[in-house]
């Protein structure tokens, strides 16, 4: 598979360098402040090889800038109830975005209208209570109905025993995955090892 592979919810300098050295191609750091992956300081060592991705829910756009600012943000991850206002300002600012929605049944998709040529990517997971971080998968065939032109990266409880699905699903618009709670030791710690045998098996 020729895809994007985003490794969402790094804290530890050691764990990132170890995770980007696999070659992934985006790398993310949650500044939400209820998630138990939160970041709460700029850690020794930031991507240098894979985008820096920072995930957002509901925050100031101050906060977002400022957070850009600090970490050297590639993409702003919107993982809240964000307008398409709010991302138009955002973008016109010169961010790029990603927005992510919560998917239990082909009705969810309706969510992303209005938002078409205001996010480079969408993120389709899991509908939970929280945002984001289940560890559980959804209904990926109801992707099937999604027909705008933004692609977007699948999230949601993918896990080492998720290779054979995702080589066998196929969407012209799918542009990456991205991997979080299903590779940790600990929240915020991902299993470097676990992560290389997946990369193996799905490349």
């Amino acid at each position: 598979m020729n895809t994007i592979i985003k490794v969402c919810g790094m804290t530890e300098a050691d764990n990132i360098r170890s995770v980007e050295e696999l070659g992934v191609d985006m790398i993310g750091f949650i500044f939400y402040p209820k998630s138990p992956r939160y970041v709460y300081q700029i850690p020794r060592y930031l991507p240098t090889m894979a985008k820096r991705v920072g995930v957002f829910v509901n925050e100031s756009k101050e906060n977002v800038w400022m957070y850009a600012d600090r970490f050297g943000l590639n993409y702003v991850q919107l993982h809240g109830n964000e307008s398409p206002e709010y991302c138009r300002s955002l973008q016109s600012g010169g961010l790029q975005i990603i927005k992510a929605f919560s998917i239990a049944s082909s009705r969810d998709l309706l969510a992303t209208a209005g938002y078409e040529g205001l996010c480079h990517y969408y993120l389709f997971d899991t509908h939970t209570t929280h945002y984001g971080g289940s560890g559980q998968q959804f209904d990926w065939s109801i992707l099937q109905r999604y027909n705008d032109s933004t692609p977007f990266l699948l999230s949601g409880g993918i896990n080492l025993y998720s290779t054979k699905a995702l080589r066998a699903f196929h969407h012209p618009h799918l542009a990456g995955i991205d991997i979080n709670s299903r590779f940790e030791t600990t929240p915020g710690i991902k299993d470097v090892e676990r992560i290389k045998r997946f990369l193996k098996e799905l490349r």
